[in-house]
């Protein structure tokens, strides 16, 4: 877990990048559904390219939604206008994993991991962090003004023995602007604000022109930025992605408990760096396995078997997980942003 003795590159990408618009029609489904039923067990996956969307899924709840009026609105948030032929194909959920569920049990197998370091503020990896806030920054910077960036972008960040050595962003923008005015506005109200370091490269748009982004010049599906959503690659994932599943689904709420330990592992002095794993059987409340190490590669289990129970009814419990509040999380990083749950200090 001692990556910055090494290079190493993260990258985060804008909520209109054509994966990330998917996350969020997802996870909008989702909090639709929540927010009428908070029993709802929602699978919602969104595919969206050239002109087209498609929405499906398994949905059981009472709740009255309107699938394509959500995936609209979304992408229409984000700062497109293309016309959207959107189709949806939901069924209730297979009763085959209801049995499991309904009983208590995870809603599937799989592993789950969970990371804190002390190395800032938000204990994230400095990488995740800066990424974060370049492509964030991006967005910003555009509904502030800068009329020529468009929703569409990308960022990229190498650091060397825990320095940042490179920057990189793509970011898409209109006909009207040149590409020495997009260095020149980011480098000097996005990238220097936010990275100190003054002997660093810069890219931006290497490319070149960057003039069609969203569902007009690409391809985008639900779960495709994993490690933009959690470590930048940075640690192990268990390959499940978070958006568009109610929290019966383990491949998201456990791997948010995971990263509730980790960080109050750390938080309370416990360890420098804090990696927390879990494993479950389908239709099983108790995990087959939860180990946690700290940055030497001690194991810290017994503390965090003592302090978490990561039974699936506990953890939606602890974390309060039936609310409306996931559409946030599916741009820039499930982790490390103030007012989530999972994200909450306690005491050990």
């Amino acid at each position: 877990m001692n990556y910055q003795t090494k290079i190493c590159t993260v990258e985060s990408v804008t909520s209109g990048h054509p994966d990330k618009v998917c996350d969020q029609i997802s996870d909008a489904v989702l909090d639709a559904c929540l927010k009428e039923d908070p029993k709802s067990r929602v699978a919602i996956e969104t595919f969206g390219g050239h002109g087209l969307v498609v929405v499906g899924g398994e949905l059981t709840t009472n709740a009255d939604i309107d699938a394509k009026k959500i995936a609209q609105d979304v992408y229409t948030g984000i700062g497109y206008n293309e016309p959207l032929e959107i189709l949806t194909r939901i069924v209730k959920q297979s009763p085959d994993i209801s049995q499991g569920v309904d009983t208590g049990g995870a809603g599937d197998q799989g592993i789950m991991y969970g990371y804190a370091t002390n190395e800032t503020n938000e204990y994230l990896p400095e990488g995740v962090v800066l990424a974060h806030k370049l492509s964030r920054g991006l967005e910003d910077l555009r509904r502030s003004g800068i009329n020529w960036l468009r929703p569409d972008g990308k960022s990229q960040v190498t650091l060397k023995d825990g320095r940042v050595k490179t920057v990189l962003i793509s970011t898409q923008h209109t006909q009207d602007v040149s590409q020495e005015e997009i260095k020149k506005v980011l480098t000097e109200k996005l990238i220097r604000p936010i990275i100190k370091t003054e002997d660093i490269e810069i890219y931006v748009n290497p490319t070149g022109m960057f003039l069609q982004g969203g569902f007009e010049a690409d391809t985008g599906l639900t779960g495709r930025k994993l490690m933009v959503d959690t470590y930048g690659g940075l640690i192990p994932h268990g390959g499940g992605c978070f958006s568009g599943k109610d929290a019966t689904k383990v491949d998201r709420s456990a791997a948010y408990m995971c990263r509730f330990a980790a960080k109050n592992i750390v938080a309370n002095g416990l360890a420098d760096k804090c990696l927390v794993s879990v494993a479950y059987a389908i239709g099983m409340e108790k995990p087959l396995m939860v180990e946690a190490v700290n940055e030497k590669g001690e194991s810290l289990s017994e503390i965090v078997n003592k302090n978490f129970d990561f039974r699936p009814p506990a953890i939606i419990e602890r974390l309060d997980l039936r609310r409306p509040i996931f559409q946030q999380t599916a741009s820039y990083g499930h982790f490390g942003k103030e007012g989530l749950p999972w994200e909450e200090m306690v005491e050990i």
